[in-house]
């Protein structure tokens, strides 16, 4: 009877065993998807505030407007939202650090780095885009 139930107790916990690991592997697999879906997304959002910016200039005598709500709040609005303004976005905070009548630069930067992305990407004027990889240290 005793050999009965330390085999059932080893049973079970090997099975808790694989199911933790399986567990563990699944979960992996999900960050990762996530991390990709994000950084994506942020290398297409910051595409189109680029684009939005450009088509712009291109209205207004090659100036770049001051801030970013005007590519939302004109008529036809450039922009259909704010993604800085409603920053932080599927995981990754918006910032244009420069924006001039001469050009701009904006960024998108993981809110945790290699939790919900591992690169940060800025796009500047004539939408050249660059991406590093972040700092895990955050």
């Amino acid at each position: 009877m005793q050999n009965i139930k330390a085999r059932s107790f080893v049973l079970i916990m090997v099975i808790i065993a694989a199911t933790a690991l399986i567990l563990r592997f699944a979960i992996g697999c999900i960050i990762k998807m996530n991390i990709a879906q994000n950084e994506s997304n942020a290398s297409v959002t910051l595409k189109f505030i680029s684009a939005a910016l450009q088509n712009y200039a291109r209205d207004h005598n090659g100036n770049f407007p001051s801030d970013l709500a005007l590519l939302a709040n004109n008529t036809p609005p450039y922009l259909d939202d704010d993604d800085v303004a409603k920053s932080p976005v599927k995981g990754y905070n918006y910032v244009c650090a420069r924006l001039e009548p001469s050009g701009y630069s904006c960024s998108a930067t993981p809110l945790k780095c290699g939790l919900t992305g591992t690169a940060s990407y800025t796009i500047s004027t004539g939408g050249l885009i660059v991406s590093e990889e972040c700092n895990k240290k955050e």
